[in-house]
């Protein structure tokens, strides 16, 4: 496997509309990856202490609505 120099000295070499074309791979790649961690992290329950929060301030009368979408 080639070393993160490599690859970084490697794409520093591609014709532009390439660069263009991996970048757009990586970071559909990195959102994709987050995406499963999120989901995963809702599945075992790591977040549900967003939900205990909001409702302890929505019982406080301390949020606002969601502005409406034009």
């Amino acid at each position: 496997m080639s070393t993160v120099e490599e690859i970084e000295k490697a794409i520093a070499e591609l014709p532009e509309s390439e660069f263009w074309k991996l970048t757009d791979r990586l970071i559909n790649r990195r959102e994709d990856a987050w995406d499963r961690q999120i989901e995963a992290d809702a599945k075992a329950g790591k977040l549900d202490f967003l939900f205990t929060e909001a409702d302890a301030e929505a019982e406080k009368g301390a949020l606002r609505p969601w502005p409406e979408r034009e």
